[in-house]
């Protein structure tokens, strides 16, 4: 079946990048899509873990309606600011550092924004999530992805068999730029916080590879090991993360979307000047099954 995906993917104008996953769709509008076209790109998008698509023109109504092409959509979260959404659309998520009024419009600031994979916390994270770029800064806020398929093969045969089996805990007290989420009481004890326990070593539903799934590292624990083991092993999976042969970078801009697979990528932001303005817009597609 993926084969002949990878085939009806042939037609489009799909263009690897130089990084270790991630293509751009060239000459496309998200908005008129035939059926044809959708399931060529969802090939390529299974093929490349992440597609970019420049000079798009979306109303929030547009990027829903894309973004249900993929299945049934997560209502926004709620962070540190709340839950900021689209009016009347709360399955519109916004990311943003702009106060109007003295009130945050977005969450997650202009700070960093730690590797992670989205959602990951709740037992049956989001297969796939869609950010769509209205303003960016100058410089910085730029986004990075890493191929947790070529990780995982990566890791040493002694190391993968010291994960074989294990479930990690994905904590969810601190979101992405390390804010507490609305609502939650942090814990010094990672057993003790919020969160949901998934296997370090998850095999993709669609595709059938296995990939590391880490979540975040603030917080994680490994289920059945004291605490001292459990950050040794921990830190010892994480440094094998910043493989930039492993990575691609999106440097923004307005009217890009990014959609990528949450289930086989990681991702992270670089700070921006905090005096500049970033405004995106994010949809989630729900998870079909818990990782397995």
């Amino acid at each position: 079946m993926i084969e002949d995906r990878q085939r009806s993917s042939e037609h489009l104008d799909v263009r690897p990048t130089t990084g270790g996953l991630g293509a751009e769709v060239r000459n496309i509008d998200l908005r008129t899509l035939s059926d044809d076209s959708f399931a060529a790109i969802h090939a390529a998008w299974l093929q490349n873990l992440v597609l970019l698509f420049r000079h798009q023109d979306l109303t929030p109504a547009d990027l829903i309606t894309f973004s249900r092409r993929l299945g049934a959509l997560d209502h926004a979260p709620i962070q540190e600011t709340g839950r900021r959404v689209v009016g009347g659309m709360p399955e519109l998520y916004v990311v943003s550092n702009v106060v109007e009024n003295g009130e945050p419009i977005g969450s997650l600031g202009n700070g960093e924004a730690v590797w992670h994979t989205d959602m990951s916390y709740v037992e049956q994270p989001p297969k796939a999530s869609a950010l769509y770029a209205l303003e960016v800064p100058p410089t910085g806020g730029n986004t990075s992805f890493i191929n947790m398929y070529a990780l995982y093969d990566s890791l040493p045969d002694a190391l993968k068999q010291r994960i074989a089996g294990r479930r990690v805990k994905h904590d969810g007290t601190y979101n992405s730029g390390g804010y507490v989420r609305q609502g939650v009481i942090p814990s010094d004890d990672p057993r003790e916080a919020p969160g949901a326990l998934h296997p370090l070593v998850y095999t993709h539903p669609e595709t059938g590879r296995p990939a590391l799934y880490l979540g975040r590292r603030r917080n994680a624990y490994i289920e059945g090991l004291d605490l001292a083991e459990s950050e040794a092993l921990l830190d010892d999976l994480w440094s094998h993360v910043d493989q930039a042969a492993l990575t691609w970078t999106n440097v923004w801009q307005v009217g890009d979307l990014v959609l990528w697979d949450n289930r086989c990528t990681m991702h992270r932001r670089d700070p921006f000047d905090p005096n500049t303005r970033r405004v995106m817009h994010r949809t989630q597609i729900k998870g079909e099954s818990r990782p397995a």
